[in-house]
């Protein structure tokens, strides 16, 4: 299995070869201790059609070898229920077909997002009770369209940026200024959204936030907290550095929507120079975090 390994930072912007950690005063290296191993898949764009189903469960079983606390699952978790010919029956499917994928996950935590493409807005009605995100975040399992929960010393902030605008509504914005105030003294943020808040790559494809200057801000007031952003969306893997955040866009586990690519592929399944993959997150009770992608053969 080949690897890409990015950036490995601690409480300084800068990447370190060796074990993460920091030095101390008499120029020792102080290792840092470990909390919590995490795997973020994104993208699954799952479907009842070409074996995608038994090929996202191998690759499922690919993820579970590295021994992680929690899965998270960063949206577009369906193939699609956003386009405007989606039936019912259609959208039923797919989500049944997701039910089916993450048995072997039974055991392991999962916590997920939703992405554009989960939502069925084609509903007869908005009063249906299908419609829309908030459908959406029940099939996934989770409590509420946004939400969050802390593990150990790591609070994780979970968003929804499916508003109009690609932004986070008045009342979520309200609710994540709340949550950081909230963050004791010497614990640390991981956020997860769909879409990418800050990305190398959001000019190639995809996009991201469109109120990542509100929330560059608002990270900013909590520097001494937020760490990492992940993200989806983009099916391109990019990461980089601002003010001390660590923002990783993961790729996409369907790399090429599971098919076989295009003339802009640099391989077969990539997405432009993207290959199908996952990323596994080591997060240490310093604030450091590594974040490694690793491709798969799908």
């Amino acid at each position: 299995m080949k690897r890409r390994d990015f950036l490995i930072s601690g409480t300084l912007a800068t990447a370190v070869s060796g074990s993460p950690g920091i030095a101390a005063a008499d120029g020792t290296f102080l290792k840092a201790r470990p909390a919590l191993t995490v795997a973020h898949i994104t993208d699954v764009h799952i479907r009842p059609k070409d074996d995608i189903p038994e090929r996202f469960k191998r690759c499922l079983e690919e993820v579970k070898k590295h021994k992680m606390d929690f899965v998270l699952n960063g949206g577009d978790s369906i193939h699609a229920a956003d386009y405007q010919d989606v039936t019912r029956e259609s959208m039923l499917k797919q989500w049944a077909t997701w039910d089916e994928c993450i048995k072997p996950l039974s055991g392991i935590p999962i916590y997920s997002c939703i992405g554009n493409h989960d939502p069925w807005w084609h509903a007869p009605s908005k009063e249906d009770e299908m419609y829309g995100v908030n459908y959406a975040a029940k099939r996934v399992g989770i409590p509420h369209r946004y939400y969050s929960f802390v593990k150990k010393n790591w609070h994780f902030i979970i968003l929804d940026g499916n508003n109009a605008g690609v932004k986070l509504d008045d009342k979520q914005m309200a609710w994540l200024e709340n949550e950081l105030d909230s963050v004791p003294s010497g614990h640390h943020v991981l956020l997860m959204s769909h879409f990418p808040i800050l990305s190398v790559t959001a000019a190639w494809a995809g996009g991201q936030h469109g109120d990542h200057v509100a929330l560059r801000k608002l990270f900013y007031k909590h520097k001494d907290k937020v760490r990492v952003c992940l993200s989806g969306h983009n099916h391109l893997l990019d990461s980089n550095v601002f003010n001390n955040v660590h923002y990783f866009c993961n790729g996409a586990m369907s790399g090429y929507w599971w098919e076989k690519g295009d003339e802009h592929s640099a391989g077969p399944y990539y997405y432009q120079e993207t290959a199908p993959g996952y990323a596994i997150l080591k997060l240490y009770e310093d604030g450091t975090v590594e974040n490694r992608y690793y491709e798969h053969n799908i």
